[in-house]
């Protein structure tokens, strides 16, 4: 007895006698319906105003930013993909308007227009704000790596490029004499052969020639930028594929990477700030982040907090500003630990020495005042104790590690009262109780980005990854505000998208 399978619809197999609209077919609730609205908020007046009125008309480029919003949301990054979807899934076919360019077109839009996707987040941000979604009461800050375009196979350390230089330079003079001699010898050195073997292989040393001389230029370019003045050392890596990217990573992961770096707004998650660093800490951070949230928002957040991987000197000195009430984790080697200082399995770190601002000095948990003992141009300071002192103290087994049996140094910067200033306020209760808002502040957000798939950028170079990265920040808070209005906390009206009073 056969089983009773449904059937599948007559009109499956028909044509229809009457024309309908495709996207009936979607459910009436669909998100899609939710972002086209969304996207109708864009300005690409900036863009607009770019193309000519000359030749074929092109896309409009509202319809390229939304299928790429829409895209990047689902998890599809390559071009390739993104037509296939757009031509084969009714949600992407009813953002594109059936009309989806051809996959160079998106590739060449994406490549091209880092400056605008970085104005369309402001305008992501700007629309949060004035929709009620971000207040910029409590702001965190957090960076995580995302990988470059690029393989820790196709690159080449400082030493190797300038071995390999000498080794194609004298190969190619070497070619090039040989060459000179084919017209004299051709007959007696080819015989049945054609002659043009060599003035092949020169023409391929000279190519690779040239791309090693460029990464060893790009290479000490950047460099000179990051430590002007300095010697490069000779383990210093470029890549061939993106020269700006740098290696980065931990626990022995290490590969060509950028420093992403967002502020997140407390109240619903969304990124007020971004900006793609070349640095593999984040110790330098803070400046750019207020300076492109300034120019983002108008304004700077009451409170932001921030990991200890910001207790840096230069970060401590970027956030004295009045207005700006900031909260940094102070590292272990800042931290006083709540051991007892008699406790004889714990060595002694800096914590453990009292630092005086008017005098300049510290003092060890022995009494001892180390001085100040050298002062660098950059402003490195180095305090030590006396031999003597240190060698008839019952706490030398555990403070000094000299192998030459030297006293207890300090080093710090001429940040440190700042530094001893965070360090008093972040052992307040009430600064513990901010500061641990942290967590499901910002952190979530990488989770989120990278949930989706996005672990690597589609393009090279800073300038096109910084526009990639733009994108994806605006793309987080695009879907924020489709959430808000999924929760009823916005409302679409006329075409506009209004704040529903509570």
């Amino acid at each position: 007895m056969s089983i009773p399978f449904k059937k599948s619809p007559i009109e499956f197999n028909q044509r229809l006698l009457f024309p309908s609209n495709i996207f009936d077919l979607l459910p009436d609730d669909h998100e899609c319906y939710l972002y086209k609205d969304i996207f109708k908020q864009l300005d690409t007046t900036s863009l607009e105003s770019q193309y000519s009125q000359k030749g074929q008309n092109a896309y409009h480029p509202l319809l390229i930013i939304s299928i790429l919003v829409y895209a990047y949301n689902h998890g599809v990054f390559s071009s390739r993909q993104i037509e296939r979807r757009c031509n084969e899934d009714l949600s992407f076919m009813y953002i594109s308007e059936m009309n989806c360019p051809n996959f160079r077109v998106i590739s060449d839009f994406r490549k091209n227009n880092a400056a605008y996707f970085n104005e369309c987040f402001k305008q992501s941000v700007l629309l949060a704000m004035e929709l009620g979604l971000a207040s910029l009461g409590h702001v965190s800050l957090d960076g995580s790596k995302f990988k470059a375009n690029s393989s820790k196979h196709k690159a080449m350390s400082y030493n190797r490029l300038k071995e390999k230089e000498k080794e194609l330079m004298a190969e190619v003079d070497s070619l090039i004499e040989k060459a000179n001699r084919c017209d004299e010898e051709e007959d007696k050195e080819y015989k049945e052969q054609t002659g043009y073997e060599i003035p092949e292989d020169l023409k391929h040393k000279e190519e690779r020639l040239k791309q090693i001389q460029a990464a060893k230029e790009a290479l000490e370019k950047r460099e000179a930028s990051i430590h002007p003045g300095q010697e490069i050392e000779g383990k210093k890596q470029i890549s061939f594929a993106d020269k700006e990217a740098r290696i980065m990573g931990k626990n022995g992961s290490f590969d060509y990477q950028y420093n992403g770096q967002i502020c997140v707004d407390e109240d619903n998650q969304i990124i007020v700030a971004q900006h793609l660093s070349l640095n593999a800490n984040d110790k330098n951070e803070v400046e750019p982040a207020l300076r492109n949230m300034q120019e983002t928002t108008g304004t700077l957040p009451s409170k932001l907090s921030a990991d200890n991987g910001y207790m840096s000197g230069d970060n401590l000195e970027a956030l004295t500003v009045p207005e700006l009430d900031a909260y940094v984790a102070t590292d272990k080697g800042e931290k006083k630990n709540k051991v007892s200082l008699d406790d004889s399995n714990r060595n002694l770190t800096k914590a453990d020495f009292i630092y005086n601002a008017q005098d300049d000095c510290f003092t060890c948990p022995g009494g001892q005042i180390l001085e100040l003992k050298n002062e660098s141009k950059a402003g490195k300071k180095t305090y030590q104790g006396s031999p003597d002192v240190c060698a008839d103290c019952d706490y030398k087994s555990r403070c000094c590690k000299s192998a030459k049996g030297e006293a207890r140094t300090i080093n710090t910067d001429d940040k440190e009262p700042l530094r001893q200033q965070m360090n008093a306020k972040m052992e307040e209760k009430s600064s513990k109780e901010i500061y641990k808002k942290r967590k499901v502040i910002v952190e979530p957000v990488f989770g989120q980005i990278k949930n989706t798939g996005f672990r690597g950028f589609s393009v090279r170079g800073h300038g096109k990854t910084s526009g990639e990265f733009s994108l994806v920040c605006t793309v987080h808070n695009l879907k924020k505000i489709m959430k808000a209005i999924l929760r009823g906390v916005v409302r679409s009206e006329s075409g506009n998208l209004v704040a529903n009073m509570a």
